[in-house]
């Protein structure tokens, strides 16, 4: 699986797997988390999956506001709308960003300074979607600001 915050566009994950590893898995599935405008989200609305090729498939959970995002329950809740899968072979791929400080980033060196100290402060997503650590391949990307 491959977590993504756009479900239109391939994952920065996968792009880096298929770069460096040059494997395409068997199945692929593209997860999207999302937070919605209401306070619960019933069990029936919470996920969405689409075969979009005999390789790939898109699934969409969704959350409400006052819900803690929690992949593995949403994964239960599919499993009982029909779609077959086993956890204990799934791995879970997940983009990192290391921020550096850009040689021109045209803000003062404190505000670049400060918004990185707060992007590594950040909580990761492994355990802000509760998604088992031991299933989780974290691919990292450097970004310049």
């Amino acid at each position: 699986m491959f977590l993504t915050s756009d479900p239109e566009s391939a994952p920065t994950s996968l792009l880096h797997n298929l770069k460096h590893n040059k494997i395409l898995h068997e199945k692929n599935v593209v997860l999207t988390v999302s937070t919605g405008d209401t306070p619960r989200v019933s069990d029936k609305d919470r996920v969405h999956v689409e075969q979009l090729s005999p390789r790939f498939i898109r699934v969409s959970m969704k959350f409400g506001y006052m819900e803690t995002p929690n992949v593995p329950r949403g994964l239960a809740i599919a499993r009982k709308h029909g779609w077959v899968f086993d956890i204990m072979s799934t791995s879970f791929f997940v983009s990192r960003r290391s921020i550096k400080v850009a040689a021109q980033s045209g803000m003062p060196i404190w505000q670049d300074q400060l918004f990185i100290a707060l992007a590594r402060n950040a909580y990761d997503a492994t355990s802000y979607f509760q998604i088992p650590t031991g299933r989780v391949v974290e691919v990292g990307t450097q970004v310049s600001v």
